[in-house]
């Protein structure tokens, strides 16, 4: 077959992941009439639409959808002869990385990647930038931010991701609470008020569907905040209950805040999180330094967390 080459192989990897001319064109900073003349292109070279119309969205074509991932290794590794020397050269850079994580990932691991990363690379940057409501495909997509942490579901199905640790939630709360008098049941459970963390203002989860799908409990949820530390230190003056992941208990010093905590005597899943990034870095030495530098780092933060 002839009439293609690298950078029109480029352009049929972005149009069948971003499935939109104008998406792709965004992404690969070009305008949509330059993107939409490649897209003509590859529709000649391979005798195949590409993309195809499905309502008011377009779909890959079934040989276009079959070819990607042989397309994207061809691309990655071509991309990988022009980027081998970076590492090489980390002593004598300055990269910046932004991240995006909610605020009980940054106090686990934002020194301890820091520390990790200036090793090989005293330059290096990172910003830390809040989680928020919006999916994060969007900027893993646009090349806003390098890598996303976080347990989220909203992910679009080509984003890469890779598990970090698994954890499991617990009660905080003072450590005089009447709930530590007695064995702690689901029944004693929802005698007391909970404190829910929600930046979308969810007060149930997890913990409310197994009390009620089990149990056929109920627990009361009376306030609602939108990140895990802002409560902590006031919690000696509450008989409220707030629910935390354990990695956040773990580096809390409950004697010092007269505080303590219990594990909920229910079968709750796992919360898992992940780093995440676009499949177009997999490839790209710096990126993938940065994915398993943090990836070593947090197995030692969370070392007592289970894989």
């Amino acid at each position: 077959m002839k009439g293609y080459d690298l950078d029109l192989l480029r352009y049929l990897q972005v149009l069948v992941e971003e499935e939109s001319v104008s998406l792709a064109a965004r992404r690969l900073k070009v305008s949509e009439p330059a993107m939409s003349r490649q897209l003509a292109k590859l529709r000649k070279a391979f005798a195949d639409p590409i993309l195809v119309q499905a309502g008011r969205r377009m779909i890959p074509s079934t040989f276009a959808a079959g070819i990607l991932g042989r397309v994207q290794d061809l691309v990655q590794n071509a991309d990988t002869l022009i980027q081998t020397r970076a590492l090489a050269n980390l002593a004598n850079m300055s990269p910046t990385f932004t991240i995006r994580a909610n605020d009980l990932v940054v106090a686990a691991l934002a020194l301890p990647l820091l520390q990790a990363l200036k090793k090989d690379c005293p330059k290096s940057e990172v910003i830390w930038a809040p989680e928020i409501d919006t999916a994060a495909s969007d900027p893993l997509r646009e090349g806003s931010i390098d890598l996303y942490i976080g347990a989220t579901e909203l992910m679009k199905p080509e984003i890469r991701r890779q598990t970090l640790f698994r954890d499991q939630m617990q009660g905080l709360v003072r450590k005089e609470h009447p709930i530590l008098n007695t064995p702690i049941t689901p029944e004693s459970m929802v005698c007391y008020d909970y404190i829910s963390v929600s930046r979308r203002g969810r007060a149930h989860g997890p913990i409310d569907w197994v009390l009620r799908n089990q149990f056929g409990l109920t627990r009361n949820v009376p306030m609602v905040v939108p990140n895990y530390h802002c409560m902590i230190e006031s919690m000696k003056n509450t008989d409220l209950i707030l629910a935390l992941p354990s990695i956040v208990i773990d580096h809390i010093s409950l004697d010092a805040l007269s505080l303590a905590s219990f594990e909920f005597p229910l079968s709750l899943p796992n919360v898992e999180a992940f780093q995440a990034w676009h499949p177009r870095r997999d490839m790209d030495p710096i990126h993938r330094w940065l994915r398993e530098t943090l990836f070593r780092v947090s197995r030692h933060v969370f070392e007592k967390s289970s894989f």
